[in-house]
């Protein structure tokens, strides 16, 4: 809403009408509307040392980053004063700079008059390189993280047990095989780097047939292996370090930062693999084919297939062109398969009633503690969290400082250890099940 009101109120860019610095509040600094051949451009206020320019409409369009592209490369080249770092985005670029050596509405006429400058967005071609990828489809290590996720955080997600079927069915396809022709056919374009950390790369395929479509976890995951291979929305993304994440795997590849060696691959002090417009093409590989793989490519031991590409946004649209009619029978189909998705998710059981059904869990084993036997001690959760891992039984006699449970919180491991010796004589929660802080997880007799 604040965006089109920004448009609406805004002055044009022709103008150059600045807000002086006495009047500065808004978070529109000045905008232009759409051409035949320019898409609307924004300018935004982003805290207190940068500005951030939008082009055209949050959607999906290549054009839009050629164009962020083209204006970063202006920039970059005419080397203004006081100008610290430049984000692109996929329809954005935000430029930080310092506002001692250039105040904000010169950089902001700046900004405008390179803007002009630029090319049409038919004329614009920008360099690329195609990089193979191997990619081990379905990796055990992504199932272990669904298996978590099912365990820990929600059991009845639509896309639980296999997140592969679920992109399957939300885009309409026959069969598993189809989703996997479609990822190692298409050729992923790389929008944004970073994305979820480490030079994790946002990334769509050229092909709008080629485009899987998903909905993202929610909850999200509290853990997700390194370099496991997701979508998103329409966007591929790996992730660089392991961590929270909510992309639908498909499987897992390679490294996408290298911290500690220069490589063919990681050279010139870069610590990331992949630049802006690569082009990402995955072939199969094994699990141990991959992990073998993993081993030997940060010291360079193994090498990726790069080959060096150019595109031309004119070339591409022609293509969609010649292609429409497919490309528009692709997209109807998975727009009903979407839609008869979320249909299906509103006949599921009500969440909160599952909650409470959990609570009422809680509530029993809570009662179940309350009457110890003579002797015996209970032994409560720390945090807030969920039960992940038993680590004892009913009867287990048990040292002081062993483990006992393992608890999943605040996307962290957290391990209860014994603070004495005894004998393991009650059980008071369930795998998976949530608990409280201060609630009691087992009881012992010293």
């Amino acid at each position: 809403a604040a965006s089109a009101a920004g448009h609406a109120a805004a002055p044009t860019a022709a103008a150059h009408a600045v807000p002086a610095a006495r009047q500065i509040g808004g978070a529109i600094l000045g905008a232009r509307a759409a051409s035949a051949a320019r898409p609307a451009v924004c300018y935004r206020q982003s805290g207190d040392d940068n500005v951030l320019i939008e082009f055209g409409e949050p959607v999906l369009e290549l054009a839009l980053r050629f164009r962020v592209q083209a204006l970063l490369e202006r920039l970059e080249a005419a080397q203004l004063p006081g100008i610290l770092d430049l984000t692109p985005g996929v329809r954005s670029l935000q430029v930080h700079f310092d506002c001692r050596r250039m105040p904000r509405e010169q950089l902001l006429a700046a900004l405008i008059d390179l803007e002009e400058a630029l090319p049409s967005v038919d004329d614009i071609e920008v360099d690329s390189r195609v990089v193979h990828l191997p990619l081990s489809w379905d990796d055990p290590a992504t199932r272990l993280a669904i298996e978590r996720y099912t365990q820990s955080v929600r059991a009845d997600a639509p896309w639980c047990p296999s997140n592969i079927e679920f992109i399957r069915r939300i885009n309409g396809l026959d069969s598993i095989e189809e989703v996997q022709r479609i990822v190692f056919e298409a050729s992923y374009l790389v929008m944004g780097l970073g994305d979820v950390y480490l030079g994790a790369p946002v990334a769509t395929p050229l092909d709008p047939r080629h485009r899987l479509v998903t909905t993202k976890y929610n909850p999200a995951r509290t853990w997700t292996p390194e370099n496991a291979v997701g979508i998103g929305g329409a966007y591929l993304c790996v992730y660089g370090m392991q961590g929270p994440g909510g992309y639908q795997f498909v499987g897992r590849t390679v490294q996408m930062w290298n911290r500690y060696h220069a490589t063919r691959e990681f050279s010139g002090g870069r610590h990331w693999l992949l630049r802006f417009f690569d082009q990402l093409r995955f072939h199969p590989v094994s699990a141990a084919q991959l992990l073998r793989l993993r081993e030997d490519f940060p010291y360079g031991k193994a090498q990726l297939t790069i080959e060096p590409a150019r595109l031309r946004l004119r070339d591409y649209r022609q293509f969609l062109s010649e292609h429409a009619t497919s490309i528009a029978a692709f997209k109807a189909r998975q727009q009903a398969a979407f839609e008869a998705e979320r249909e299906r998710w509103r006949s599921l059981p009500d969440r909160d009633a599952l909650a409470a059904s959990g609570a009422a869990d809680t509530a029993t084993a809570g009662a179940a503690t309350a009457a110890l036997a003579p002797g015996e001690s209970p032994v409560s959760a720390p945090v807030s969290g969920s039960v992940w891992e038993w680590s004892v039984k009913v009867g287990d006699r048990i040292e002081r400082g062993a483990t006992l449970v393992i608890l999943e919180a605040m996307k962290m491991e957290i391990a209860v250890q014994a603070q004495f010796g005894g004998t393991v004589t009650r059980l008071c929660c369930r795998r998976g099940q949530s608990v409280a802080a201060g609630e009691p997880l087992l009881v012992l007799r010293p």
